[in-house]
């Protein structure tokens, strides 16, 4: 069996083939010369082939020492690089999420900078992105936020659901208390509905659960997206019928109001899902612990 080659004697070989000097390898390896002559010939003994012709006080690489300082060179390049890289991200950990858009923009954005406070090692990447769920096996992504029904789970995922959600009528104030307000559901008939399309519960549902009020569910806006259901209420477009999870900043600068009070149909929406074979690293544990904490901080509340 081939012994290994010394990676002294490669380092020296490699310094005094691109410095042409013995002497100068010596000075940027900090050895002597005759240090960096030994190592040079341990691999020409060890492996019988001339590296070096020696003219004088000059040295000159054979054809096989130009060879073999061609494939070394470019190998501590690589090195190099890969050190420097190392140096650049080293000091943190990236952590990749991916989201739907309204999660994403109504309650993770105004909280990441709590996470980053408590987790000052861990440098989130945020894709927001709705349909279709990312593929956890393939995309590099470390957590998917998904909603809506189930979905068949390719093997070796854990999907961790969320408390329920509350659906509520919501609107601006001043549409609440304008010329027409909003004091019971029969109020409705004298406003826009604004339709989140995407939302679990429509207005079709909360109709069911009112059956004396009468409302045209053919007319208003339609979106795609529930942030954009939620910006048409605060614009004063109309009344939306929206997650309260979705909405806490509104409501506590006072944005919207939910005339009708805070109870409503419960929904299990929203699902964690990450792959039960990394669900252990601490990006991915500090992120999940902090996740919950924060989501049962906001339903006490």
């Amino acid at each position: 069996m081939q012994r290994r080659v010394p990676l002294k004697a490669v380092q020296a070989f490699e310094a005094a083939a691109r410095l042409s000097s013995f002497a100068l390898a010596a000075e940027e390896l900090f050895v002597t010369p005759s240090a960096v002559s030994h190592q040079i010939k341990l691999l020409e003994e060890q492996f019988g082939v001339r590296l070096f012709h020696r003219v004088h006080r000059a040295v000159v690489l054979t054809d096989a020492g130009r060879r073999y300082a061609e494939e070394v060179s470019a190998a501590f390049g690589r090195i190099e690089l890969a050190t420097r890289e190392l140096g650049r991200t080293a000091k943190s950990d990236i952590l990749t999420v991916h989201s739907t858009p309204s999660f994403a923009t109504q309650w993770l954005m105004p909280r990441l900078a709590r996470f980053s406070a408590l987790n000052p090692d861990i440098d989130v990447r945020l894709n927001a992105s709705y349909p279709p769920p990312a593929d956890l096996l393939t995309s590099g992504v470390d957590i998917d936020i998904r909603y809506g029904t189930k979905r068949l789970q390719p093997p070796g995922t854990m999907v961790l659901a969320f408390p329920p959600e509350t659906i509520v009528p919501l609107c601006s104030p001043a549409l609440a208390d304008g010329p027409q307000p909003i004091r019971t559901p029969e109020d409705l008939r004298h406003h826009t509905l604004i339709h989140s399309e995407v939302c679990l519960v429509n207005w079709r549902d909360w109709m069911r659960q009112h059956r004396k009020v009468q409302l045209d569910i053919s007319r208003g806006p339609r979106f795609d997206r529930s942030f954009m259901a939620i910006s048409a209420a605060v614009d004063g477009l109309g009344v939306c019928l929206e997650s309260l999870l979705l909405v806490q900043r509104e409501l506590e600068t006072g944005r919207l109001v939910a005339p009708f009070g805070l109870d409503g149909p419960k929904v299990q929406g929203y699902t964690l899902n990450l792959l039960k074979s990394r669900a252990e690293l601490p990006k991915i544990r500090s992120f999940q612990d902090w996740l919950f904490a924060e989501l049962e901080k906001g339903g006490a509340a």
